[in-house]
This record gives structure tokens, sequence and C-alpha cells, in this order.
């Protein structure tokens, strides 16, 4: 096979920034079987208010880390990432996550440049496309009989994440190729943080320490109640890594909730609060857990996979949760 021909099979179609418009309801849900997915990705109530307008690609979806059970990069086929279009938790009780959905080539089309704009009125939906739509909000929660006294068990995207991808080794040179081609890394960027990742290799063989770049925390005693009652639009800073790590045990942990490597580029810079999360789907399980402390994400603040072990460049922006105890207000 010729150079050209192999970057002709690895080239994503899509590249981070073309244009696409959603295609209309009734043209998606023909795609989709009866289980409301395709190629085991499905097509949740949440996309449709989507249909009909314009959006840049914001990554392609090539991969996505598996944040169900081994939180390494698996292979997803013929999917991006939309710019801004993350999920609302309308159709799954309010989950407050936020993810960014996948969207199949076949669920869009291409447009010449542009810019977003709203969709036109939909047409009346006829008796097949409001069937198939209620169809979807059934699919959004497990088969009658699967869901028991701990409560109800939803389905979304990231649920079903290892129904429409494959497992795919770390050091894959396609995935890395496609992050190239399809725009999602800069060269810059990219030579910057594969450089990081072989000297974090070489330091785990030689310090011992197969943890590394993760550092164990270093809290001693009774941490103090730092509750700040933040809400969304206030200024906050966040605190140091130093001052961080104090908070944290053996586990990178306080109070349950993990303090990741992923975050550490955000310590010392400054923040608008998004919102507080209080309920969210855990999506090993598919039930709805409910946040009893305090949770906060900030605006434009997401995990770019740059520094964690084997999931390197995952496009799925995720939010990360913070204390605020790690963080500070600014007047």
């Amino acid at each position: 096979m010729s150079v050209r021909a192999l970057l002709g099979a690895i080239k994503p179609r899509w590249r981070a920034g073309d244009w696409v418009e959603v295609r209309s309801a009734p043209e998606i849900l023909a795609t989709l079987d009866e289980s409301g997915r395709m190629a085991g990705m499905p097509f949740m109530p949440e996309m449709l208010q989507y249909c009909g307008k314009r959006f840049r690609v914001a990554s392609s979806a090539h991969k996505g880390c598996d944040t169900i059970g081994s939180y390494t990069n698996r292979r997803i086929e013929d999917a991006v990432h939309l710019a801004d279009v993350r999920c609302d938790g309308s159709a799954h009780d309010g989950c407050q996550q936020g993810c960014l959905m996948w969207w199949k080539s076949a669920w869009l089309k291409p447009v010449d440049g542009g810019t977003a704009q709203a969709a036109p009125p939909a047409p009346p939906a006829d008796a097949e496309t409001a069937r198939r739509i209620e169809a979807l909000q059934r699919q959004t929660r497990a088969p009658a009989g699967e869901s028991d006294a701990a409560g109800i068990r939803y389905c979304c995207q990231n649920t079903e994440l290892l129904a429409f991808s494959e497992w795919m080794r770390w050091w894959d040179p396609r995935q890395y190729l496609k992050d190239l081609l399809s725009g999602n890394v800069k060269p810059g960027t990219f030579i910057r943080y594969a450089l990081i990742a072989g000297f974090n290799a070489v330091w785990r063989r030689v310090s011992r320490n197969p943890m590394h770049p993760y550092k164990s925390g270093t809290a001693r005693g009774k941490l103090p109640d730092d509750s700040l009652n933040l809400q969304p639009g206030e200024l906050v800073q966040v605190r140091s890594r130093d001052e961080i790590l104090k908070t944290l045990d053996g586990k990178r942990g306080y109070l349950g909730l993990s303090f990741d490597v992923e975050m550490e580029p955000f310590c010392g810079k400054t923040y608008r609060v998004l919102r507080r999360v209080e309920r969210l789907i855990d999506e090993r399980t598919g039930r709805m857990v409910r946040i009893k402390r305090d949770c906060i994400v900030l605006e434009g603040v997401t995990c770019g996979g740059c520094l964690s072990r084997n999931r390197m460049f995952c496009p799925r922006a995720i939010y990360p949760y913070w204390r605020e105890l790690w963080l500070r207000r600014v007047s």
C-alpha cells in the first residue's frame, strides 16, 4: 500500500473546524435500529433539539477514554464531537454531567463554511416519526426487569460506550496519526506531550514508581470544612498543586472525590463557576448518583487527555469535578 493510500485510509472524514449541519429527525431516525442505535451507538432524545442546525466540528471522535472500567482509550468508528454541544440530561432525569455527545457521520451533512444558525421550523412529525421518537424516550431506561430495588437504570451514550467502541493498544500509531490528520492536536502540542509521556515512561522504570506522574496526597488528620457555597458565575482561583496535595489521601482523594493529574494544569488559574453538580449517572452501573457534598464544575475547564497514562489525547473533554476546598473565591 502506498503512503498516500495509507494516509487516505487513516485520515478521518471530518477535521476539527469543519462545518456540518445535523440532519432532520426523520433522516436520522431512518439510520437507527429498533433499539435506537447505529452500529451500537445510541441516538439520544437530547440530540433531537439540534436537528437542522449548523455547528463546527470540535474534534474527530475516533477514540475515547473508557470511563467504565479500564480508563484507556478505545477505538470509535466514524464519529465526531460538535463544538459546545453537550447533553443537557433532559431525557435522563436531569443528569448534570454535561457530556459532549457522539455524532455519527450519517447524522450530519457537510456545509460550506458558515456560522451557527437556528434550525428552520420543523414540519409536524408524521405518525412513524412520532412513534420512533417515543421509542427513543423509552430507550433511555434499561429494559423492563433490569431495574430493581436500587432504582432506575439509565442508558445513554456513556453507559453504552463499550457497545460501540473497540479495545485499542495505547501504542497503536494509527490513533496518533488521526490525532494530527484530523486537527484534534496541533503538531507543537503533540511533540510537547509526546516528549513528556516518553520522559514519564522512562522515569517510572528508573524510579521504580509505577504511579508517576501521579503523586500521592499528604493529608494528615482532619481537614477543615472549607465550604464556600459557590454559585454559578462566581470567580474562583484554583489553589496550587502543593496546597491541594495537602488535602488528599494516599489515593489522591478527598471525601471520595479524586484529584486527577489532568486537573493539575489548571492550578493557580482563575475561572468562573459553571454550576454545582448534585446528580449524575454513574456510567458503570447506570444508576443516578446523588452528590451529597460540594461538587463544582468550572467554565472552560475540561480534561485534555495530555498527561494521563494510556488515554493520551482523548477528545471527550470531560468536565473534572472540584471540591470547594481546592478553590478560593476571587473578590
